[in-house]
């Protein structure tokens, strides 16, 4: 993609107003906790005090909305805690211009590296900077500083006392991560309907199963229905594929695909209304017609006197895959039955242990090592930081330097829109100074209508933090523009008047974006030239997986049940990785280094068509005590060997191949003892790498002509 291509894209993308479920009741005790803290610190300090208050308690409330699966009352009081503790050190270092630019790199330094631990930490990290550029010019001494620093932690403590005295649809963000990939799967089943071999998001289920990891106090109060579907689904989604895919399932044409395109729509059917049930936390309600269609009778078991679901139609691994999705969906409608029986603990011996979270203390030493595995110099993460720490520094001396008051709006504006990656943060300096520009315009006229005093300007400033709160999800822009109004309002109960604020901000929160995006220039972390190593780490990934599954067929039974688990988790994680780096890339404005757009699709859709042969032939594992298929144990030496050796080669731009893989097959083949579903399935295993090998190893004149073209198409 051009530059002027990409920054048009940019500019759309940072200005779009998404719809989104809005969340009333939440922003609404948000806001209750920036009014009681600017209350009680009006009511008992000063206009001074109550704006440091305000922003810990407006700051806490913001980052529980961030998108974190950890209770908000415990995100809140930590970014309460950290936002007291930057205000107070800053405040120690700031009279020495020399030892505050020093703090102020390493703790900006080190708030980049808190991406290594996902984005909610990287986000409420970098708040905590732009804190104490704020704060750290309100008190006058060190007492006063400790005070300011309490307070702003006070608000932390407000929000997250709000949190627990009135809890809003508790388990809210977990039931819905559940019933997105319950929903996902059943997209999947009328996909499957029409395109037999269509391919699945792993996105959802990733989702899900970080939902489901729970500190050992979540996992005595979780409910009922959020334990067992998500396993459910992932053993479901295999099952429709095997009876969806005519190579290994139902036939092509006739009685026995009619056949299955009904239990497709009966599965996906009855998938959505166990999704709605979690959602909502409601029976669920699946018509009489769609129970018949999957033979399942009115108290929701399977017809257990006819092990084939009393189908003729189907035959062999067909009839196996219709029987092993209806007592599947049985147990899946069991459990979300259960979503109205309130909120009780689960039990039960026969229950798998839950995913354990670590507790914060115990993040900690996690945290620690995440950020020194990204201390290297071609990490995101750790260009990030670099960057964060040279632009906040920067714009701190260009905006004190300036004949402008507030000088602190400039590095505030350019830590809090910069990312790891180029489109987000792009997007989001064009969204912060047009949502800037209108919200500083309303303010100013909500000030020159009112002409507030500090109790007026605090409420005010109350009723753009609701807004923002509410706003929080629609886009940067629309939040960025009352968030914005919120700060001119705190600084107007200060006793600022709007003609001191209002064109310093505006003048100032442009350069802080232009910075932001002079620094991704001159020190990027592009993700185009980095997919062949993401290809490649994908391909590794599905080959362990690949290869667990056949060795299951080898020994069936007698390895670890975890083995062909762990190896889909990382295969999946693989995959994700590889859309968010294929999507990044898309919108990166440089050219392709070994790999093109169309490579690149190519590449994906043979890797995904490997990940389902391998998904199919997991479906029909063997139990213990069945005999041990020939030829699966080299199959799946070769196989393992071959797709490392492949990684290594696309890492380096080299030609992968798959002899041994190919011999491998061509000696089971021969073997006329094997069963023809698991050669079959093997088959389809070898077929998309050949694909694999076409897509990343074109001649160079094709490159070149491939190059042309997506050049043409960007200049249109």
């Amino acid at each position: 993609m051009t530059w002027p291509r990409s920054l048009m894209d940019t500019v759309r993308s940072g200005l779009t107003i998404e719809r989104a479920r809005l969340e009333p009741l939440a922003a609404l005790r948000a806001a209750a906790g920036v009014a009681i803290v600017i209350g009680l610190s009006l009511w008992t300090a000063s206009p001074s005090y109550a704006a440091s208050a305000a922003f810990g308690a407006f700051s806490a409330g913001t980052s529980t909305f961030q998108r974190s699966w950890r209770p908000r009352k415990v995100i809140a009081l930590v970014a309460g805690a950290g936002l007291g503790l930057s205000t107070f050190v800053g405040y120690l270092a700031m009279s020495h211009l020399a030892l505050f630019l020093l703090l102020l790199a390493v703790w900006a330094f080190l708030a980049g590296m808190a991406w290594a631990a996902g984005p909610t930490a990287g986000i409420v990290a970098t708040t905590t900077v732009a804190i104490m550029l704020l704060t750290i010019t309100l008190p006058t001494g060190v007492i006063e500083a400790l005070e300011h620093a309490a307070v702003i932690a006070f608000g932390g403590v407000a929000q997250a006392a709000l949190i627990w005295l009135f809890p809003i649809r508790r388990w809210g963000r977990h039931r819905d991560a559940l019933a997105d990939a319950l929903a996902a799967v059943a997209d999947y089943a009328r996909r499957l309907r029409e395109d037999p071999v269509a391919p699945f998001d792993p996105e959802p289920m990733i989702t899900a199963r970080s939902a489901a990891a729970v500190t050992p106090s979540q996992a005595r109060r979780r409910p009922a229905a959020l334990h067992g579907p998500r396993g459910l689904a992932e053993r479901v989604r295999p099952a429709l594929a095997a009876l969806a895919d005519p190579r290994v399932g139902a036939p092509a044409e006739g009685p026995g695909r009619d056949r299955a395109r009904e239990l497709l729509d009966a599965a996906a059917d009855v998938l959505d209304a166990a999704a709605r049930s979690i959602r909502r936390g409601a029976p669920a309600e699946v018509p009489s017609a769609t129970r018949e269609t999957l033979r399942i009778d009115d108290e929701g078991g399977a017809d257990e006197t006819d092990e084939g679901g009393g189908d003729e139609t189907l035959e062999g691994p067909a009839r196996q895959a219709a029987v092993q999705l209806s007592h599947l969906l049985t147990e899946v409608l069991e459990i979300a039955d259960s979503s109205g029986r309130g909120l009780g603990p689960t039990s039960g011996a026969d229950e798998a242990p839950p995913l354990l979270r670590p507790t914060v203390f115990q993040l900690v030493p996690i945290v620690l090592r995440a950020m020194r595995r990204e201390l290297r110099g071609d990490s995101p993460v750790f260009r990030h930081a670099l960057r964060l720490a040279a632009v906040a520094c920067l714009g701190y001396v260009l905006g004190s330097a300036l004949p402008l008051g507030h000088g602190y709006w400039a590095p505030v504006t350019s830590v809090m829109v910069m990312r790891p990656d180029f489109h987000r943060t792009y997007s989001r300096a064009v969204a912060r100074f047009a949502g800037t520009l209108v919200g500083v315009a309303l303010a100013t006229g909500a000030v020159q209508l009112t002409h507030p005093d500090a109790y007026l300007s605090g409420g005010l400033a109350v009723i753009a933090a609701a807004l923002t709160y509410l706003l929080m999800r629609t886009g940067y822009a629309a939040s960025q523009c009352t968030s914005a109004a919120y700060a001119v309002l705190l600084l107007g109960m200060g006793g600022e008047g709007w003609h001191q604020t209002v064109p310093d901000r505006v003048l100032l929160t442009l350069l802080g974006g232009v910075l932001a995006m002079l620094a991704y220039v001159a020190f990027p972390a592009w993700e185009t030239p980095r997919m062949p190593d993401r290809l490649a780490d994908w391909l590794a990934a599905s080959g362990r997986y690949a290869a667990a599954v056949v060795r299951g067929y080898a020994v069936p039974g007698e390895l670890p049940a975890t083995d062909v688990r762990r190896t889909l988790l990382a295969d999946r994680t693989a995959h994700a990785a590889w859309n968010e780096a294929l999507d990044r890339a898309k919108r990166e404005p440089v050219r392709h280094r070994g790999l093109t757009r169309a490579q690149a699709e190519e590449a994906q859709a043979a890797l995904e068509a490997f990940g389902q042969a391998a998904m199919l032939l997991e479906t029909h594992l063997p139990q213990r005590g069945a005999r041990p298929v020939p030829g699966a144990a080299r199959f799946a030496d070769a196989l393992a060997a071959d797709t490392e050796r492949a990684a290594r080669h696309v890492r380096e731009r080299r030609r992968p191949r798959w002899d041994r893989a190919k011999e491998a097959l061509v000696d089971w083949e021969a073997d006329s003892t094997a069963e023809a579903v698991v050669q079959s399935g093997a088959e389809l295993l070898v077929r998309p790498l050949d694909q694999l090998t076409t897509a990343v190893d074109r001649a160079p004149l094709e490159r070149d002509t491939e190059a042309a073209r997506q050049q043409r198409q960007d200049a249109l």
